[in-house]
């Protein structure tokens, strides 16, 4: 037997055995992709293939139709394939699968907000276990993306602004994805966008990052080196940008020298769909797409996605002649040989099949699990005493076109948002091939370019995928049984339509209290205000809405606004007259409930913001882990305190939210003040529910280095955690701390942790601090980046 083919062996061994055994034809066949169900598919697979997408699932309405296409398509891979290789097919996971009856979870904002790795976990295994069942290993998931910059489209996907939010559940979130196996097929997950992705000119997708090099690994490699150094990933993606004059995709300096060499990545680099091509015909680089193709793959980029195009038979030819170096084309197959092995498709090269397929597919928790995200997700940002909504309310009226619509709880990347853009007249979606329909001929949100997605065609698709998600009109009235619950639609996503003002208006004067909808909708296509390929210069609430929130307020009525989006609500008319704000995102398939039972009381809201919210695009970028010298801390004798217009400080601080309790933090302990750098030592206080009621708090630990050798931010977050208390409980937290958290790049950048004094600051957001103190790192400490620690951990008793 052939020793590729023996089980016991190593991946490794297995991967060298065969890569010795194959044809060049069959080499370039694992480092290229195609797309099923295209004309010239056949000849793509001709000598198999590496990778196949599975975008074409989304158009399917059953599981029978997705296990036979994939299935069907597998076989004809392996008869062409004459070694047998199975193609790695691969899918996106960031909010679940786009498969029939998968589940759909929050935006990866939503899920910034609850700050919680265990749940992060729990969502990815669902992911992942839903997706091997139909044989799907490759799972492009997490994004580990740090968003500073509201204008862009894809914020909503990632956990936010912090570094150490981003690692922790990016990590735990990869573990969910990796760490388990279906009757023997595991899965690797593929970070994604590496790397400084989302500092992209003017907050547009795409456009070149200007990113020197110590905020590139400091701040935007942090969650990446996390992901590797704790949780093992497998998979990384590069990002569209442009970054110190090179594209990502074909930098080997930054997917060689920095991602593998420096960071200790050691799986499979994939290109993000048309990146490799764009080098050259988009970013303009190299004289032809095979040289753009060679410099890719010597950078690092394993396979070609979504199709062959730069990975060409031009560049073939020049591995046959000896033209391009043949060891460039066998470290890159070596490594997708070695990804299928560990995955072990080998052996299960198809998807499950009858009762094994059910039980992997669907469990009982599943619901549980995006129920508990989207009630964790909710961020009280405003509350006068108006919530939790009174038993004395008996007239409800809710208004806002998100209202009566359930589809508005789903973001981009869920099933739902890819279905909706498969009816769309116009794709956002970077490096598809999807051809745009007549987008002037659609009809429009009024006074916008935007489509109007209130058509048949698109009431149809909710009934087909999440037949069992209520719209918040609905669910008001199934949490408020004893008060009369009237809807009206008051004003659309976008535009300064005026036009269903009287009605609503009219409903509300005749009303106890109103519940109002506001915010945009969050797609990858001609429908939305925001995603991806869907940038803003306005991040505020949309003309027609804050048009309402004034002509409301002289009703004197109490308004609870509740903000639906994959960016912050920021608006000067909700902060002025809405008694009550209630950041929502972009809950998913759960979000009625969650909203519902969270303006009644029985969800005490939890979450805290992940991003500091920007009064307007003018003051973007701000972020609270600014450094010295910086934003809201700009020394008074070099400049005004404030903008002429607008403070320096955010509309809501980095880590902010309300409850219906109140907690108390006393007694603020260190176990020593002295630290040796490669020392633990612990932080230790106490957290009192001081309210009448049950709660969860989010307590976040920060360190401030007073005095360093480099520029350092004012603060940074270095530990949380979500403690439940009952009304009066109190317990004691600690964390423990290494004092690697605060290892920064020198002068000469090397990782150092450095002798000094820093301040411990404790409390419920960046601005809310309770408890400080301060220790002294006792002397420096040169150490290797990819093993210093990415947080503090608690522990509550």
């Amino acid at each position: 037997m052939e020793l590729y083919k023996d089980h016991t062996q190593s991946p490794k061994k297995r991967a060298q055995d065969l890569l010795a055994r194959m044809t060049i034809d069959e080499k370039m066949a694992q480092v290229t992709s195609a797309y099923a169900g295209f004309a010239k598919i056949d000849d793509d697979i001709k000598n198999g293939i590496g990778e196949l997408p599975t975008l074409r699932m989304v158009g399917f309405k059953t599981l029978k139709e997705a296990l036979e296409w994939r299935d069907n398509l597998q076989k004809r891979v392996l008869a062409n394939s004459p070694h047998k290789i199975p193609a790695t097919f691969h899918m996106e996971g960031l909010c679940g699968a786009y498969i029939p009856g998968a589940t759909s979870f929050p935006a990866g904002i939503s899920r910034g907000a609850s700050w919680d790795p265990e749940l992060e976990r729990r969502i990815g295994e669902v992911v992942s276990r839903q997706e091997r069942a139909l044989g799907i290993t490759r799972i492009l998931a997490p994004v580990l993306d740090i968003s500073r910059d509201s204008r862009m489209g894809r914020q909503g996907e990632t956990y936010g602004e912090d570094p150490t939010i981003s690692a922790t559940l990016g990590s735990e979130f990869t573990k969910g994805i990796q760490n388990s196996h279906s009757q023997g097929l595991k899965a690797d997950a593929v970070a994604k966008h590496f790397l400084g992705f989302h500092n992209a000119q003017g907050g547009i997708h795409g456009a070149n990052s200007d990113t020197p090099p110590r905020l590139l690994q400091e701040i935007y490699g942090k969650s990446f080196q996390a992901a590797i150094s704790n949780a093992h990933l497998k998979g990384v993606m590069p990002c569209y940008a442009s970054i110190n004059g090179e594209p990502a995709s074909s930098s080997k300096p930054l997917m060689t020298g920095l991602l593998r060499d420096e960071m200790g990545f050691d799986g499979v680099v994939v290109a993000d769909y048309s990146s490799v091509s764009n080098v050259h015909k988009v970013q303009k680089l190299y004289n032809s797409l095979e040289e753009a193709g060679l410099h890719c793959m010597d950078a690092g980029v394993d396979s070609e996605l979504p199709e062959r195009d730069a990975y060409n038979e031009q560049l073939k030819e020049q591995f046959e002649n000896g033209t391009a170096d043949i060891e460039i084309l066998n470290k890159a197959v070596l490594r997708n040989l070695e990804s299928k092995f560990r995955m072990g498709l080998f052996e299960q090269p198809f998807a499950l099949r009858g009762d094994k397929f059910k039980s992997e597919f669907s469990q009982p928790q599943d619901q549980q699990i995006t129920r508990q995200s989207a009630l964790e997700s909710l961020v009280l940002l405003k509350n006068d005493g108006v919530l939790p909504i009174k038993k004395e309310v008996k007239r409800i009226a809710v208004v806002g076109c998100h209202a009566k619509n359930a589809r508005s709880f789903f973001g981009g990347y869920t099933h739902l948002s890819m279905v909706e853009t498969y009816y769309a007249a116009a794709n956002a979606m970077a490096g598809t091939r999807r051809k745009d329909g007549d987008l002037e001929a659609t009809p429009k949100v009024p006074g916008t370019q935007i489509e109007s997605d209130e058509t048949p065609q698109f009431d149809e698709i909710l009934p087909l995928l999440s037949p069992q998600s209520k719209s918040l009109f609905e669910e008001m009235q199934v949490q408020f049984p004893n008060a009369e619950i009237t809807y009206a639609y008051g004003y659309p996503i976008a535009g300064d339509d005026q036009s269903h003002f009287d009605e609503a208006l009219k409903l509300i004067s005749e009303a106890d209290l109103c519940v109002m909808t506001l915010g945009g909708k969050t797609g990858s296509n001609s429908l939305s205000t925001m995603g991806e390929g869907v940038d803003s210069t306005d991040i505020n609430l949309p003309v027609c809405q804050d048009a309402f929130i004034k002509k409301a307020a002289k009703l004197n009525k109490p308004l609870i606004g509740v903000h639906l989006h994959g960016r912050p609500i920021s608006s000067d008319a909700a902060d002025q007259y809405l008694n009550a704000i209630l950041e929502a995102w972009n809950p998913s398939e759960a979000g009625a409930f969650a909203i519902a039972s969270t303006l009644k009381g029985t969800n005490n809201p939890s979450g805290k913001l992940p991003v500091s919210v920007a009064y307007n695009a003018g003051q973007i970028p701000i972020y609270y882990n600014h450094p010295n010298g910086s934003a809201y801390h700009q020394a008074r004798s070099i400049g005004f305190q404030n903008y002429v217009d607008r403070p320096h400080t955010p509309r809501y601080f980095f880590g902010h939210g309300l409850s219906y309790t109140h907690y108390d933090y006393t007694n603020l302990t260190l176990s020593q003040t002295q630290v040796a750098p490669g020392a633990n030592f612990e932080i230790a206080f106490d957290l009192k529910n001081s309210g009448s009621v049950s709660g969860t708090e989010i307590v976040q630990l920060y360190l401030s280095d007073c005095y360093a050798s480099m520029t350092r931010p004012v603060m940074e977050l270095v530990g949380f955690a979500r403690v439940p208390l009952k009304a009066g409980e109190q317990k004691k937290i600690t964390f423990t701390v290494d004092p690697s958290v605060m290892a920064f790049l020198d002068k000469n950048m090397q990782w150092k942790i450095e002798k000094g004094a820093i301040d411990i600051k404790v409390g419920a957001s960046s601005n809310d601090i309770r408890c400080e103190g301060h220790f002294n790192i006792t002397e420096d400490l040169f150490i290797e980046g990819r093993n210093r620690a990415f947080s503090a951990k608690a522990n509550i008793e």
